[in-house]
């Protein structure tokens, strides 16, 4: 089997820059450096497959011997190189902090050659000004600083997390800047970009940037909390009659509260959010930030504050008003009952008899496109608003069948949860390797989750050893498992 490279290539565009002459370029020629990363892309239907795949993005150095750029493309890394100036040679960097959540990194050179040359520029603090917005980058070997125009803050799930972020979009002529290209608003760093579609690009924000940073200086870093309770907006006044809140119609009503033990005072249902930190909420779930404006509830989650940190909710409860000291929660992507992704490690899977068994998590039903909320099997995309529980932490699904004479009849099911394997409810892919080991009556049964198809397949457990050999020689594959540590 041979792997093949593709490399992802900023457009080619004009040489010409579009610097303005209050900006002192040459700062930034010695702060805004490329970067190259080159990472695994393993496929979830067959995740034995994996192919290198090189991205290149735009990094800013922020501090002696720090580069700091999105953590995106970052993941399951196999090298980063850097360059700085635009041309010349690449040097090997290396990773010394990063926070998928955050979707922010931080990168650093060995060898002091690079160094040479280079000087950190500031972070801007607070909001940038609105008509003072430009983006740099490195293009053919010159640097290109242009105008942009601002469009909006608005939230929205960060790149890489379900966790909220706040964007600054504007909007661009330029390509391909999506990768981390440096905001600039008053001569100082306003952002970095992460994400392109046509003309609208989003960025972080230099005071979320910052507030991460320093509690990374501080040596305390412990990551980003959520709210992951759900709430509904409140614009029928019938609402808040029922529950005989007095006064204006204000507040979200609290309809969903997961089991979470770091919550030690928590939120209920049929409370109503009257105030976040002193910040009123409305009927929409909306509070006037004083640097962004109208922003959504979830923004005071990451407002400054950090997992641990407690969060002041002012809520109308059985005819009273009370206040909920909230501990925030730090987010891992197995609080989900399907986890959002799984990083920096090989992908499980396990062959038994040509039935491909794998974790059931968000990369298998994105493999149905940018549309697979609707495309992948309903009885699967169910599950993603679940949380775990004791009972089920994680769920595995039958990815396909490898065809084969021993499973003949079966090689067209996939995608089907699995239930059981010989009598014993399975969770994980260890527990179906170690069900696998009793059969029942010299008969593998494997059971799935009730659904309009098939509810078990039966196979000769004396065979399967065999045909597992063969079917490992006969579609290339070079092992029959791959499982995490227990």
């Amino acid at each position: 089997m041979f792997l093949t490279t593709a490399i992802l290539f900023w457009e080619v565009a004009s040489p010409v820059t579009h610097a303005a002459t209050s900006l002192n370029q040459s700062r930034w020629e010695q702060a805004i450096i490329n970067i190259e990363s080159t990472r695994v892309v393993y496929d979830s239907m067959q995740p034995w497959i994996k192919r290198p795949r090189t991205y290149l993005k735009t990094g800013v150095v922020i501090a002696p011997r720090e580069i700091l750029t999105a953590a995106e493309d970052l993941q399951d890394r196999t090298l980063v190189r850097v360059q700085k100036m635009g041309r010349g040679q690449f040097y090997e960097a290396e990773v010394v902090w990063l926070d998928y959540h955050a979707n922010l990194a931080i990168l650093t050179v060995k060898d002091d050659a690079f160094w040479k040359g280079l000087q950190p520029v500031p972070l801007l603090r607070g909001a940038p000004s609105r008509d003072d917005l430009r983006v740099a980058r490195w293009l053919n070997a010159n640097l290109e600083i242009r105008r942009v125009e601002f469009s909006q803050y608005t939230m929205d799930d960060s790149r890489l997390s379900p966790i909220p972020a706040l964007y600054l979009e504007f909007d661009s002529e330029m390509k391909s800047i999506g990768g981390s290209a440096p905001l600039i608003s008053g001569g100082k760093l306003a952002g970095i970009t992460c994400q392109q579609v046509d003309n609208h690009v989003r960025a972080l924000t230099a005071t979320f940037i910052s507030s991460v940073l320093e509690e990374r200086k501080k040596g305390n870093y412990r990551g980003l909390g959520f709210f992951p309770f759900y709430w509904q907006p409140t614009p029928n006044t019938a609402s808040h009659k029922y529950l005989k809140l007095p006064g204006e119609p204000r507040g979200v009503a609290v309809i969903f509260v997961p089991e979470l033990p770091v919550v030690e005072e928590n939120l209920k249902p049929m409370d109503i959010i009257l105030q976040v930190d002193g910040f009123d909420i409305d009927p929409q779930g909306r509070y006037l930030d004083p640097d962004y404006g109208q922003q959504i509830l979830e923004n005071l989650s990451i407002r400054g504050k950090f997992a641990g940190d407690i969060v002041r909710f002012t809520v109308w409860r059985d005819g009273a008003i009370r206040v909920v000291n909230y501990r925030l929660p730090r987010f891992d992507y197995h609080l989900r009952l399907l986890p959002d992704h799984v990083f920096d490690r090989e992908p499980e899977y396990l062959i038994a008899g040509g039935l491909v068994m794998v974790p059931l998590n968000k990369p298998f039903l994105r493999s149905w496109g940018d549309d697979w909320k609707r495309r992948a099997p309903f009885r699967l995309v169910y599950y993603d608003n679940e949380f775990p529980t004791p009972d089920r932490p994680s769920l595995v699904v039958m990815s396909f069948v490898l065809p084969d004479a021993y499973n003949l009849g079966y090689q067209d099911l996939r995608a089907l949860a699995v239930e059981k394997v010989n009598g014993k409810v399975v969770r994980n892919l260890r527990e179906v390797k170690e069900a696998l080991s009793s059969p029942q009556k010299g008969y593998h049964i494997i059971e799935f989750v009730r659904s309009d198809t098939i509810r078990r397949i039966v196979l000769d457990a004396s065979q399967m050893e065999t045909a597992n050999a063969r079917i490992l020689k006969r579609y290339g594959i070079p092992k029959a498992e791959s499982l995490s540590s227990p």
